[in-house]
């Protein structure tokens, strides 16, 4: 089950607080203070997992506490830290505070780390308030608690090139026989339910990650549909793809519904626009079509079941791949 939102209760381990004792030593009458520092607390850590593609396990486990650390003793002894409490998350995770509404961090890279909350600092021991006018002191210090917080986590998958269209129009099949993914077909509208990520392997070259978003309809930036729910996860990706079926009424068109619908999204969404992609081609025999190539963007005809074209499709999102590489690196 695919679950891109989820709240998560984090908890920092308390320190340890701080011991009052007195060494006892042969022919040393008065002795002296000995008392050790309590060890500090855990902090909980969020670190991206390329691994993970949903948050469903936080919905289910939503609570999150790092080990307490161990008091002082005597013989100036300290306590034992606690320990540190990993959690990973899908990469592309976007982690903000609850009650500021602040983003805390934007996990899109597998080396990065995010505490989250930290661990309470451990209190001194009576050891530690020895001067020369205190010679025995039995003031000690308890160890802080460990900070709370509640979070949201918002999952934003992290694609190279995004299909964008209308419901039907042919993206699940595509992307099963482009990729390794195996997302739900069949002849009716909306049976793409959630994103579907799949690895194209290109030639002997390299690989790209293509997504497959449910079916965008007008309004969809609104929450028509399930094109609202979804969008957020095209932000990441470096091409867009639109799909418009061979069959349909008026090519063009569906081409201006899909672009308004991202523009109204996010404006620079339509900047990432490279191709449009005629499915289906199998079933335009005979038929005769306005020219879509009046947008002024590259247009390939594809037929999924056929295999037609393809080929030719990889090739074309590889270059499209290397543009945009140059131009974020330029």
């Amino acid at each position: 089950m695919f679950v891109d939102r989820a709240v998560i209760y984090v908890t920092g381990g308390n320190g340890g607080s701080g011991c009052v004792s007195f060494r006892r030593e042969k022919y040393v009458p008065k002795g002296g203070p000995n008392g050790g520092d309590g060890g500090n607390g855990g902090d909980v850590i969020l670190r991206p997992d390329r691994n993970l593609s949903t948050l469903l396990d936080f919905k289910t486990h939503p609570h999150y506490k790092a080990e307490r650390a161990q008091h002082g003793k005597g013989s100036n002894k300290h306590g034992k830290c606690g320990s540190d409490l990993v959690v990973n998350v899908p990469l592309g995770t976007i982690v903000r505070d609850r009650t500021t509404g602040e983003v805390c961090g934007d996990l899109v890279d597998p080396s990065q780390s995010l505490v989250v909350a930290k661990g309470g600092k451990g209190g001194r021991g009576n050891a530690r308030f020895v001067s020369a006018t205190n010679r025995a002191p039995r003031h000690w210090e308890q160890g802080e608690y460990g900070e709370e917080r509640i979070l949201e986590l918002e999952l934003k998958l992290i694609a190279d090139v995004g299909l964008v269209g209308l419901p039907n129009a042919g993206k699940s099949t595509l992307i099963s026989k482009l990729s390794d993914a195996k997302p739900k077909i069949a002849d009716y509208p909306f049976t793409t339910l959630q994103p579907n990520l799949g690895l194209v392997k290109y030639r002997d070259i390299g690989s790209f990650v293509i997504a497959d978003m449910p079916g965008i309809i007008a309004g969809a930036h609104l929450g028509k549909g399930l094109g609202h729910q979804f969008l957020r996860h095209i932000e990441r990706t470096r091409v867009l793809i639109l799909l418009v079926d061979c069959t349909g009424e008026d090519p063009i068109e569906e081409v201006d519904l899909l672009k308004a619908e991202l523009a109204h999204y996010l404006p620079t969404l339509t900047e990432r626009i490279g191709l449009v992609l005629l499915t289906k081609s199998d079933l335009s025999e005979g038929l005769t079509y306005p020219d879509v190539t009046a947008i002024g963007l590259p247009v390939h005809a594809v037929s999924s079941v056929s295999g037609e074209g393809l080929s030719e499709l990889k090739d074309t999102i590889w270059r499209l791949l290397d543009e945009s590489n140059q131009g974020v690196s330029s």
